[in-house]
């Protein structure tokens, strides 16, 4: 198989740094475009877990993207009443969870990007590819490769120039997340979510100095997505945590999520991963694991096959149903915390509760965290 072939991989975040890091290292000449004057992640803290972390381990970046991150035993749900509804929610002795910085793991990927050979171009736009295998800037230039990937986000400019869409629909939900002091006392190797109606607030350890809250709700939740950060409002919701949220800095930015599904993850030469083709809700904390995992595994799978196009066909089947099913339970998590009707919240908490007690229903929920050994390879 020859070793020369070229990638062109347009969107340098958490998808297209992996994906563009595992062709390199497996002999791809790579050059990478990011739209922004340099290679950044926003956002606060993110979950790793078991799948996402075996791909760092392939590729080399794991201990520099969790070094300063929390291993997490236990997943803890409470209810409005303040119940425990949930005690290991998602999460078994063989399935790791660590929690990072966004900004850490993103760094942690570039710099394995560099060190493998990816030429990463800054201030780059692209305009969309063909099937062919060109990808068009935006100034007209044309560049030919031997695969184009779009890792460009939920408004892939790619996909949409290869008639990949089928639904791109805002969810009608979503969240502010934000970074705050640890103080001595806070939680350590667990996180914690709580449900109050429509509003779900999540509290977890990443670094040893700071804790990462997520505070999410409808988007009609006016006063729960009012910037700055509504105090007062969330305060009642959550009494019992109001000496984290007092803790929330008030440029807090509210974020919608979004749910991408297409006709396919690919069109002749060209494939589409990360948010371009399994945007989800992050519900599930699998947003950005599966991302990673489609990557790695378009790389491995392509290292089979001189034909990339028959390549291309072979890591879709193979990745797909994974990400399916946990687009869907994705879906159901945010129908469940976040439109349930609030006069049967009761109903709701002894339907989580049941489903905890469900290995079946478990292993279904974060399937993808358990396919990691079949989908990226076993643990280094």
């Amino acid at each position: 198989m020859s070793a020369s072939r070229h990638a062109e991989v347009a969107g340098g975040g958490l998808a297209g740094l992996t994906v563009a890091t595992a062709l390199a290292q497996r002999g791809w000449s790579v050059r990478l475009h990011e739209r922004g004057s340099q290679l950044r992640e926003i956002g606060a803290g993110i979950f790793l877990w078991e799948n996402a972390l075996r791909v760092l381990e392939q590729i080399g970046a794991f201990e520099q993207a969790t070094g300063l991150g929390d291993a997490i035993e236990s997943w803890r749900l409470f209810d409005e009443r303040g119940r425990p509804i949930q005690d290991d929610w998602m999460k078994d002795s063989a399935t790791r969870l660590i929690t990072v910085k966004r900004t850490e793991l993103h760094q942690a990927l570039a710099e394995a990007a560099r060190k493998a050979g990816v030429e990463i171009r800054t201030k780059s736009l692209v305009a969309g590819a063909t099937p062919e295998g060109h990808l068009q800037m935006e100034d007209g230039e044309v560049l030919e490769a031997d695969l184009v990937v779009g890792a460009d986000g939920v408004y892939s400019a790619v996909r949409r120039s290869l008639g990949l869409d089928l639904v791109v629909r805002d969810l009608a939900d979503g969240c502010m997340r934000h970074l705050v002091p640890r103080q001595p006392g806070d939680l350590s190797g667990e996180a914690l979510e709580y449900w109050n109606g429509g509003r779900r607030v999540g509290i977890v350890p990443v670094t040893p100095d700071e804790v990462y809250i997520y505070t999410c709700c409808p988007s009609k939740d006016l006063e729960g997505r009012q910037q700055p950060f509504n105090y007062a409002s969330w305060g009642e919701s959550f009494p019992d945590i109001r000496h984290y949220l007092d803790r929330i800095p008030d440029e807090s930015r509210w974020a919608a999520f979004h749910d991408v599904r297409t006709h396919s993850w690919i069109n002749g030469r060209c494939a589409i991963v990360g948010d371009a083709a399994t945007a989800m809700a992050p519900n599930l904390g699998q947003a950005a694991c599966v991302a990673m995992v489609n990557g790695f595994s378009l790389a491995t799978v392509l290292e089979q096959y001189d034909d990339v196009a028959a390549g291309l066909r072979a890591w879709e089947a193979r990745q797909r149903g994974v990400s399916d099913a946990t687009q869907k339970y994705s879906r159901l998590y945010g129908k469940v915390g976040t439109r349930w009707p609030r006069p049967l919240a009761d109903v709701r908490s002894a339907l989580i509760w049941l489903a905890g007690r469900s290995e079946s229903w478990q292993h279904r929920v974060n399937v993808a965290a358990h396919s990691g050994a079949d989908l990226v390879g076993p643990r280094n």
